[in-house]
C-alpha cells in the first residue's frame, strides 16, 4: 500500500492524485502553480541539490506510476503529474 500523504510534486500528496478530491480542473491548476514555483526555486540550488532533486521527482514519478491499472478512475489525473514531473524533470536536466 502506498503511502497516501507522499509529497509527490512539490506540496502535491499522491492522496491527490489517485483520490476523487481535488476534481480534475483544480488539480490541473494546482499542478501549474507547483510547477511555476518549483521552477522558480531551482535557480537557487547548487548542482547537488540539484541531482538529489532530480532523483526524488523521478522516484515519486515512478511510485505515482507503477499501479495505473488499479487506479482506474484517478487515469487523467495520473497522466497529468506525469507530464508535469517531465516537464520538471527537463528544467532540472538543463541547469545542470
Amino acid at each position: 500500500m502506498p503511502n497516501l500523504d507522499k509529497k509527490v510534486f512539490g506540496d502535491i500528496r499522491l492522496s491527490e492524485v489517485i483520490g476523487a478530491d481535488p476534481p480534475l480542473e483544480q488539480f490541473q491548476k494546482k499542478l501549474e502553480n507547483q510547477f511555476k514555483q518549483l521552477q522558480k526555486e531551482l535557480d537557487s540550488k547548487n548542482k547537488e541539490e540539484l541531482e538529489s532533486i532530480l532523483n526524488n521527482q523521478i522516484d515519486s514519478e515512478k511510485e505515482t506510476n507503477s499501479r495505473p491499472g488499479a487506479m482506474a478512475l484517478a487515469q487523467n489525473k495520473i497522466q497529468l503529474l506525469v507530464d508535469y514531473s517531465q516537464k520538471y524533470i527537463s528544467e532540472i536536466k538543463k541547469k545542470l
